[in-house]
């Protein structure tokens, strides 16, 4: 059993024990809050960047896509990423599973979480940070998910952010529990909110691939992907040409977990562990700030999206974050005497909080050198 399968269980046995996890955050929230970094109020000035939108497509292999190019994902790699940056070593170094992936990249935060929507990131959203010190409404950010299980990102379990500024939500057919949507809707609703909010930051997440693939349909898999790359060019298609968001906006192209290689256990149908398939991943950046036509070499991960997007947009994620760690502990039993002979050792799983420094980074090699001075990098 790898590293991420064990502690996706063990995340799954203890979470039940949600009084017990909200007391370890409780616990810990005040050391949290008093090394928390505040807002600056310095603004990044001459960056274009006034909108930014994060696509998730949703559990695609290295092997089916940009290592296979032009093949199924032609948008993406030709059209797209004469406009844009490609980073070829782009990686999910965390959980290897939709709601922790997803969760990376709000957060910031690799956490072992419940895959199944009952348990919240340990930490508040970018979301979240960003309503706040920006003082914007919540028809300003949204998250808008085929999966009805993704509305777990737009909250937290930290006792000084929950159910606080949070962002809107268009989850699944209608919401947690109601069923996963096809794509094809997830863009019409991605659309209608576009027009009619106009927010200022999105995520998306397009499910299909990920959803055939765990019910062993090859094709419908593949056909997935190459839709994904029909919706990611139609989106940004719509971007150049709306006023409103036109030569301001960003687009991250991602996605939240890679597949089993074939030599590892079901292969593609399935994901979790830490494989060169599972951990290997992409990103394709789009917008005014950065480099075009240009492939990255650098390693970057999915914790280093949000403190990306800070960056870009004048705000700053917490610098202190709580991560649950799941620890096994071996406990001497304490055996009588004329037992001796049988004497064995006991395992006990441990949960506990880790206040420890925020680890995402700017992903500087995306930018263009002009975008860098602004910024200061």
């Amino acid at each position: 059993m790898g590293a991420s399968e064990y502690y996706r269980q063990a995340s799954l046995r203890i979470g039940g024990s949600n009084w017990l996890f909200r007391l370890l955050i409780g616990a810990v929230v005040a050391v949290a809050a008093s090394c928390a970094t505040s807002p600056t109020g310095e603004k990044v000035e001459g960056l274009q960047t006034e909108n930014v939108i994060i696509v998730v497509i949703d559990g695609i292999r290295y092997s089916e896509t940009w290592g296979a190019v032009p093949g199924i994902i032609p948008n993406m790699s030709t059209d797209l990423l004469h406009r844009g940056t490609f980073c070829r070593n782009f990686r999910n170094d965390g959980y290897t599973y939709t709601n922790s992936g997803h969760a990376a990249i709000t957060t910031g935060v690799n956490q072992p979480i419940d895959n199944y929507g009952d348990e919240l990131p340990a930490n508040p959203s970018l979301f979240q940070q960003w309503l706040k010190q920006k003082g914007r409404p919540t028809t300003a950010a949204w998250i808008i998910s085929s999966k009805d299980k993704l509305d777990i990102l737009g909250n937290t379990l930290r006792p000084d952010w929950k159910d606080q500024f949070l962002p809107s939500l268009n989850c699944g057919v209608s919401g947690p529990g109601s069923g996963y949507r096809a794509d094809s809707l997830t863009l019409v609703e991605v659309m209608k909110v576009l027009t009619t909010h106009r927010p200022n930051l999105l995520l998306i997440n397009f499910m299909e691939p990920d959803g055939y693939a765990h019910a062993g349909n090859w094709d419908y898999y593949l056909r997935g992907i190459a839709r994904s790359d029909r919706y990611v060019k139609q989106l940004w298609d719509f971007l150049e040409k709306d006023a409103h968001y036109k030569g301001k906006t960003t687009m991250l192209i991602t996605t939240d977990h890679g597949r089993h290689l074939d030599s590892v256990k079901n292969g593609w149908i399935d994901h979790g562990d830490d494989c060169e398939g599972c951990q290997h991943i992409s990103l394709l950046a789009l917008g005014p700030d950065f480099r075009r036509d240009a492939i990255v070499e650098t390693k970057y991960s999915l914790v280093d999206i949000s403190a990306t997007v800070s960056r870009m947009l004048d705000f700053e994620m917490d610098s202190t974050v709580l991560v649950p760690l799941v620890d096994t502990v071996v406990v001497d039993l304490a055996m009588d005497t004329t037992l001796t002979a049988f004497r064995k050792d006991s395992i006990r799983l441990e949960v506990k909080m880790d206040t420890t420094a925020l680890k995402g980074n700017v992903m500087k090699d995306l930018f263009s050198r002009k975008a860098l001075k602004q910024m200061g990098l």
